[in-house]
């Protein structure tokens, strides 16, 4: 027995809707195509009318949302590697910190020596710098618009302070 519902809020061509990516513009179509694009992050995408989901075209990775009627639901992407991803990024974390903590732990520091504070730092230097390697892979990966983001709490909070 399968359930079907219906949508008080179809996507379609002629509205418009917040934008999946940046979630401070609105996505619109564009004059003489049938795809959608952001005023705000100027990405495109296409719409499958059908099944009421909108893929990012502009990017490597082809990032599909379905419409509830309300907000836009991400669609889960069947990767077999993807654990693997995640174990390699967080042994290329863990890894070189353990290492560099245990040499530090083998080969202490004098209590008394004005550098003392050094290995410490070092731990958290190899730390901070490997996971911003990281986080930096996965906003390239996904093409993030970081900026925007912040030009976003710019905006809003100019806005608020304009408004007292």
């Amino acid at each position: 027995m399968s359930y079907s519902f219906v949508l008080v809020n179809p996507l379609n061509y002629h509205s418009s809707y917040t934008c999946p990516v940046c979630r401070h513009g609105e996505i619109s179509t564009l004059p003489l195509m049938e795809a959608f694009a952001c005023n705000f992050c100027h990405h495109i995408f296409t719409a499958n009318l059908e099944k009421q989901s909108l893929t990012l075209v502009d990017s490597q990775l082809p990032l599909t949302w379905y419409w509830t009627g309300k907000s836009w639901q991400g669609m889960r992407s069947s990767s077999q590697l993807k654990w693997f991803y995640q174990v390699g990024g967080i042994a290329f974390v863990v890894l070189p910190t353990s290492l560099v903590s245990l040499g530090v732990y083998v080969f202490p520091p004098l209590t008394d020596s004005p550098l003392s504070w050094f290995p410490v730092f070092w731990i958290g230097l190899t730390f901070l710098s490997h996971l911003s390697c990281i986080v930096w892979l996965i906003i390239e990966y996904y093409q993030l618009p970081i900026s925007l983001y912040f030009e976003a709490i710019r905006q809003n909070l100019f806005s608020r302070l304009n408004v007292t």
